[in-house]
């Protein structure tokens, strides 16, 4: 029989391509109907690896990808909110979450696939109500799932005709090996396990591929989606990297386990199939689930070798930005409101610290134009964001307790500080910016002027630094310094302005350098306004 070679690989293709936008819009929806608080549940429910086994099964259940929780996650650990070893118990839930997509596909239905659709794209076009459009667009990713499903499925059936074919499933069967490499490869191609697995449940359903072959695929399969997490973390911090590592390391040995007892594996799940009158498609999805849960089990109490393993498979130190707060206990606010206020001045400072952090990295991308300078400031701007939110809560409650009068008064100044500290964090923001925009259009800033802005930054960082250290120790003395200082920005301020109207008029530089040079140190002019606010404020000065 002649093969429609054009057909076959059109109704393949468009039918993957139709169910990768399938669980793609469907997760979305999960994800909108969910309030979009994932980076919520894996922060704080990630309290011991346990939770973090949960938090990940969640998530990825909500996005329909393990690939982007574990992207989450890498985010997560590159950022400080997480560490290796919650990270990696996240990682495994990722793994157990993402089986459910081959137990819904485990539901022969796609014979409904188009009603389905009909019904989402109704929601969709018919309702304004967002939790209904939320209902319609699970609903169209779940018809176009089925769909692509059905269109892949019709792709392959000439497959069982074909003798290179028939040829490869014995190859597989008597070399478990060749399965591993071909789903790991077919994987990395797709960059989706859920696929994958898919077309592995069409294959077996339709007797194309027998159980020996299929089982080591289906371990491929799970090696491959670890790459998408590979490719997140490149150029990433060590962390991140080592969060990566974690993902392949983790399906790497529970390959290695299976395969060693494949015989044993392919007697329990024929079994399963027995027992539980399992279609083919069904008898896939609790392969993929045993692998998943079974290879959690096993390697969960060595959690923390794992962790000593990527730390050493990935040297180097790693400079976390620590975005939780440290100080701020609860407990204080009803025993003893004086000493929660101490805690709250701790936490301020950590955020003051990272201010000054935040604009010495700035400078240095203005510098050397290095993405590690920009991302790493990036960074310290989320956590003072974050370190503003907590505190400001923190001092509301504490608000709410009596308080005496010099209590009020410092509490008072508290709150100002915090804004005036997140401030700066977006003062410095909006400079990284500015350089970016000079990168990406090509703006040539002229040497003299780089000097102007390098005095400046020396001057403005020293300021910040100053009033952080007069906040901490109440030193009268220095908080008086920082509004001299203040004042020796706002006169350089002006001072670089006329050079720079010099520098134009003569042609050195243009009217966009113009822009970001001028643009520059008004931030840092106004930084140093946030610099002495917090002087004044030790001051006592309103």
């Amino acid at each position: 029989m002649d093969l429609n070679w054009q057909q076959m690989l059109f109704e393949f293709l468009g039918g993957l391509g139709i169910f990768l936008f399938g669980i793609k819009y469907m997760g979305d929806g999960l994800q909108k109907s969910a309030g979009d608080r994932l980076r919520d549940i894996l922060d704080r429910f990630t309290t011991n690896p346990f939770m973090g086994v949960l938090a990940g099964m969640i998530v990825t259940i909500l996005i329909q990808s393990s690939s982007g929780t574990t992207v989450l996650t890498v985010g997560l650990v590159s950022a400080g909110f997480m560490t290796l070893r919650q990270a990696i118990g996240v990682i495994m839930g990722a793994n157990i979450g993402t089986t459910v997509t081959a137990f819904i596909i485990g539901f022969d239905i796609g014979a409904y696939s188009l009603p389905i659709l009909a019904v989402g794209a109704f929601l969709l076009f018919f309702f304004k109500n967002k939790k209904v459009q939320s209902f319609g667009q699970i609903a169209f990713g779940f018809g176009a799932l089925f769909f692509g499903l059905e269109l892949m499925s019709s792709g392959m059936k000439p497959l069982r005709s074909l003798e290179a074919f028939t040829d490869l499933t014995v190859n597989m069967s008597s070399n478990p090996l060749l399965g591993v490499v071909i789903g790991t490869v077919f994987t990395v191609i797709v960059q989706s396990s859920s696929a994958t697995i898919g077309i592995l449940q069409e294959l077996f359903g339709q007797g194309l591929i027998d159980i020996n072959a299929a089982l080591p695929v289906l371990f491929g399969d799970n090696i491959g989606t670890t790459i998408t997490a590979v490719l997140a973390s490149i150029g990433a911090s060590v962390a991140a990297r080592r969060a990566a590592a974690t993902h392949v390391l983790f399906n790497l040995i529970g390959t290695t386990i299976f395969l060693i007892i494949l015989p044993l594996y392919e007697k329990f799940i024929l079994f399963l199939q027995t027992q539980l009158n399992l279609n083919p498609e069904m008898t896939i999805a609790f392969a993929h689930g045993t692998f998943n849960v079974t290879n959690t089990i096993i390697q969960f109490p060595f959690i923390a070798v794992l962790a000593i393993i990527v730390t050493k498979l990935i040297p180097g130190e790693d400079t976390l930005v620590e975005y939780k707060a440290k100080h701020l206990d609860p407990i204080f606010i009803e025993q003893s409101p004086s000493i929660a206020l101490g805690q709250a001045k701790e936490e301020i400072l950590r955020m003051g610290s990272f201010a000054v952090k935040g604009l010495e990295e700035t400078n240095e991308y203005l510098k050397t134009k290095q993405n590690k300078h920009s991302d790493a400031a990036y960074q310290i701007e989320d956590a003072i964001n974050n370190l503003d939110k907590k505190i400001t809560e923190y001092l509301v409650d504490i608000s709410s307790t009596s308080l005496s009068g010099p209590e009020s008064e410092k509490h008072s100044i508290l709150m100002d500080t915090v804004r005036d500290i997140e401030r700066i964090g977006d003062h410095f923001e909006n400079i990284i910016e500015l350089v970016e925009y000079q990168l990406s259009n090509k703006v040539k800033i002229t040497s003299d002027a780089m000097d102007d802005l390098e005095g400046m930054f020396k001057l403005t960082i020293e300021t910040v630094q100053k009033s952080v250290t007069a906040l901490d120790t109440n030193d009268h003395d220095l908080a008086r310094e920082v509004a001299e200082k203040e004042d020796l920005i706002d006169k350089m301020e002006r001072k670089l302005r006329k050079k720079h109207i010099l520098r134009l008029n003569e042609g050195q530089c243009s009217g966009q350098a113009g822009i970001v040079f001028v643009d520059i140190i008004s931030n840092l002019e106004r930084i140093g306004d946030h610099a002495v606010n917090i002087a004044e404020a030790v001051l006592g000065v309103e």
